[in-house]
């Protein structure tokens, strides 16, 4: 599965994003995806996730309320929609995927457990 994360860019505090993942190579459905962070001087952390069916959610307990997870299989895409940003959510925003399967449900917050990874995409919030 290749993997390409777009939709970043400076925003304002208080305003809105969209970033999307765009899969190609194997049918999107069989994976659950996940969307992770890596703002500068911190570690990569888990923001949010979604199951192949698109029928399960799960968030970071920071973002819960402001980030929605969301995917369209039928275009091979997910999406992640942030509302009002803070300066805190400035990152390199990355979606990954791994087979969805019970061993992946149990631990979609590890990056270790993601197996193909797009390439970022820079997301800058503005005070």
């Amino acid at each position: 599965v290749q993997l390409q994360a777009s939709g970043g860019g400076l925003v304002q505090a208080g305003g809105s994003l969209r970033l999307s993942c765009a899969a190609s190579g194997r049918a999107l459905s069989k994976y659950g995806i996940g969307w992770f962070r890596q703002a500068p001087g911190k570690e990569r952390e888990f923001v949010a996730a979604v199951t192949g069916s698109g029928r399960t959610t799960y968030y970071e307990d920071s973002v819960k309320g402001r980030f929605a997870i969301t995917r369209e299989n039928a275009e091979n895409t997910v999406y992640l929609q942030i509302n009002s940003m803070k300066p805190d959510d400035t990152a390199v925003y990355y979606c990954a995927a791994n087979l969805d399967t019970i061993d992946w449900r149990a631990r979609y917050r590890r990056s270790s457990n993601y197996d193909y990874w797009g390439q970022g995409t820079l997301v800058t919030v503005s005070s």
